[in-house]
């Protein structure tokens, strides 16, 4: 296999990751679709910039978070929704418990810091250690640890988490059997 081809295949590899960590960044999908293409275009324009036997998916999230804030940039002046009244009259909202479980989860996303945000993706959802993590944000790993910690605490009060009883549905399935179960008399 050429060293061309290997390239390719780990780009194509790296989609799912590179969409998710942008959709989670963006809360955008047609966004961060624009933003993994351009990704790839610049991978592959400057793939001669790429050192094999290093981590390629950290040269590619470091690609990605350079456009995303270049992309944030150019767009300063366009209109906001931060609140979400526009984009919850586009949504139908989901009627299982786990969707609106995922759907405050993301709405609680928006509302961290974008540095905070990434740090938080990069290391819980992405998997990436704290170093790698501070490789692609160009900063120290204490910086990325405090990122981490701060964004954990904020969703807990975001999310209203004051147990771990309160994680997942089935803590909200079993109250509401157990209340149903009371009203009927079993």
């Amino acid at each position: 296999m050429t060293a061309d081809q290997e390239f390719r295949d780990g780009l194509l590899g790296s989609i799912p990751k590179l969409r998710a960590f942008a959709v989670s960044m963006t809360n955008d999908r047609a966004r961060a679709d624009d933003l993994v293409q351009e990704t790839l275009s610049r991978a592959w324009a400057n793939q001669h910039q790429f050192q094999a036997g290093t981590n390629l998916m950290a040269w590619l999230y470091t690609i990605l978070r350079n456009e995303l804030y270049s992309t944030m940039r150019r767009r300063r002046r366009e209109v906001e929704d931060a609140e979400g009244v526009h984009a919850a009259r586009l949504a139908v909202q989901p009627n299982q418990q786990s969707a609106l479980d995922v759907t405050n989860l993301k709405e609680a996303l928006t509302k961290l810091p974008p540095d905070q945000r990434e740090s938080l993706l990069l290391v819980g959802a992405e998997g990436l250690s704290y170093e790698e993590a501070a490789q692609i944000c160009n900063v120290r790993v204490g910086t990325v640890k405090s990122r981490v910690n701060r964004a954990r605490t904020r969703l807990v009060q975001l999310l209203q988490v004051t147990n771990e009883d309160d994680f997942g549905p089935d803590a909200r399935t079993n109250a509401a059997m157990q209340h149903t179960g009371r009203r009927s008399g079993t």
